[in-house]
């Protein structure tokens, strides 16, 4: 029943956004949509205002990156219709060139959502208020989410009792490199631990 209402949905959305919606499905419950990055703010207007749906609560925006891809961000808007009971996910293609149109206008929650996306993968959005980073410090090189960004970071922070201040520096490991050998368990390491001997003697009588 709740799927069916999910489809009609999407078909009607489909019909009335045709130029902006690329893809829609209902999938784990949820419709989604696949938006043009240009009219992502038009939709979400749409959606807010349009008495079918009144998705008035915007709960998240977050992110996704693939690599792999020409655009490697996916930037994903769920959002919440209290009237309906329903639930959409609305997801645009972006990259770290061109940016994303703002929605902090139609939806002000949008504000530190955006600055976060921001600040962790480095989409920018176009027309924000006061795009800054919001979660990492000042100073702080990259972006902390991004799948090619290294574990170790790239600085390091310290008090230092000599200035009397926070001071960065580059990363330094402190021990050599270590090859440790982490094999899948079903398939077994390659090496005799204690106790593997019992495995090659027969049955004890």
């Amino acid at each position: 029943m709740i799927e069916e209402k999910l489809r009609e949905l999407g078909a009607y959305l489909a019909a009335s956004q045709d130029a902006a919606i690329e893809h829609w499905a209902v999938e784990f419950g949820e419709l989604n949509l696949r938006v043009d990055r240009d009219q992502i703010a038009n939709v979400l207007r749409y959606l807010r205002d349009e008495p079918r749906c009144q998705f008035a609560m915007l709960i998240d925006i977050c992110g996704a990156d693939y690599p792999g891809r020409p655009r490697r961000f996916d930037v994903v808007y769920h959002l919440l219709s209290l009237t309906l009971n329903q639930r959409i996910r609305v997801t645009v293609e972006a990259d770290d060139s061109v940016p994303v149109p703002s929605v902090v206008g139609i939806f002000p929650s949008a504000n530190w959502y955006e600055r976060e996306a921001f600040d962790l993968y480095g989409v920018l959005f176009s027309g924000h208020p006061d795009l800054r980073r919001l979660l990492t410090d000042y100073g702080f090189q990259g972006h902390p989410l991004r799948k090619d960004f290294p574990l170790t970071g790239f600085v390091e922070v310290r008090y230092s009792e000599e200035q009397k201040r926070v001071i960065y520096e580059p990363v330094k490991l402190q021990q050599e490199f270590r090859n440790f050998d982490f094999l899948s368990p079903w398939e077994g390491a390659d090496y005799n631990l204690p106790g593997d001997e019992k495995a090659s003697q027969g049955p004890t009588t």
